[in-house]
């Protein structure tokens, strides 16, 4: 699994009916990404297996403590581990002061820890590497709150390599092909598309944490593979919704349907559902391709060429 993400946590302002707080980790490629950090993360991704220590980069939404609450003690539990590979923490401003309050004026980290703010205003590339970059999705909550874009780098096209051999193409001729050009062989030229697969497609996933229904983040998640909305109720409790800035089932469907996304996660549920079935119903009736978010799940998007 090169694309793929795994669910900690699905529960909304407390743990409830087993659920933890707000937590998942993002795998792409070769990197892992915390999103979130909800109280008990560190004990979930014991559970799930997840190698905490490839995760160097923490997405935090909003500063409310239910997605927050676990990455006092997975930081001290790095610490204690003897961590040395520095950790950069993304949030809103803030999260540096409550975090520094809680470390002992005398711990002495092992590892660096860098804290980057960003504005909740406007979206802005908050991270990028060789394979990705990472987006702010602005929101409207009752505090600063921004979701997260994080969009896979275009493909190289990929050589044919019985071509390879046929024309007996040096390594200069391969990057070229690789980069669209037409090669020439001898004193032949050789068409581009006889020699190269289509690239595969660029994946994509995008993470809308607590928010009122907002349908001015329809155009940035436009096309998505993967969009995981806050549920936190359904239609029975829509004046709550209202009340607390949360979203139902059925309007995280209609953003998924407006924004044309491949599939739909729900989650951040409120305690005052036990059973999950009537997120499932109500989402569905307008976006088919809704599948509920379960601790431990993971959801993965496969690799696919160009034109498939």
């Amino acid at each position: 699994m090169d694309f793929a993400l795994t669910i900690l946590g699905v529960s909304g302002a407390a743990p409830a009916h087993g659920r933890f707080p707000t937590a998942q980790v993002l795998q792409v490629q070769n990197h892992c990404f915390l999103i979130d950090c909800g109280e008990g993360t560190q004990m979930q991704m014991s559970k799930f297996t997840i190698p905490r220590n490839k995760v160097n980069q923490i997405f935090i939404s909003h500063l409310h403590g239910d997605h927050i609450f676990g990455l006092p003690g997975l930081l001290f539990s790095y610490a204690l581990n003897n961590r040395v590979t520095p950790i950069d923490i993304y949030s809103p401003a803030g999260l540096k002061e409550m975090i520094l309050a809680q470390l002992n004026p005398g711990t002495q980290l092992s590892f660096q820890l860098r804290f980057h703010v960003f504005d909740c205003k406007s979206s802005q590339e908050i991270f990028e590497n060789n394979d990705l970059t990472v987006s702010t999705i602005p929101l409207n909550h009752r505090i600063p709150t921004c979701g997260f874009l994080f969009q896979e780098k275009p493909f190289q096209k990929n050589m044919d390599p019985e071509k390879i051999a046929k024309y007996d193409l040096s390594i200069p001729q391969i990057i070229a092909a690789k980069e669209g050009h037409d090669i020439i062989a001898g004193k032949q030229v050789i068409p581009n598309y006889e020699l190269t697969l289509p690239a595969y497609r660029p994946r994509s996933f995008a993470f809308i944490s607590d928010t009122a229904y907002h349908e001015d983040i329809i155009p940035v998640i436009k096309n998505v593979d993967l969009l995981y909305h806050e549920t936190t109720f359904c239609e029975d409790a829509m004046e709550n919704a209202v009340t607390t800035k949360h979203s139902t089932a059925k309007q995280a469907a209609q953003i998924a349907k407006s924004a044309n996304v491949c599939t739909l996660i729900t989650g951040h549920y409120s305690s005052r559902y036990k059973e999950l079935d009537c997120f499932e119903k109500e989402a569905r009736a307008i976006f088919p391709n809704t599948k509920l978010g379960l601790e431990g799940q993971v959801y993965t998007v496969e690799r696919r060429r160009v034109g498939e």
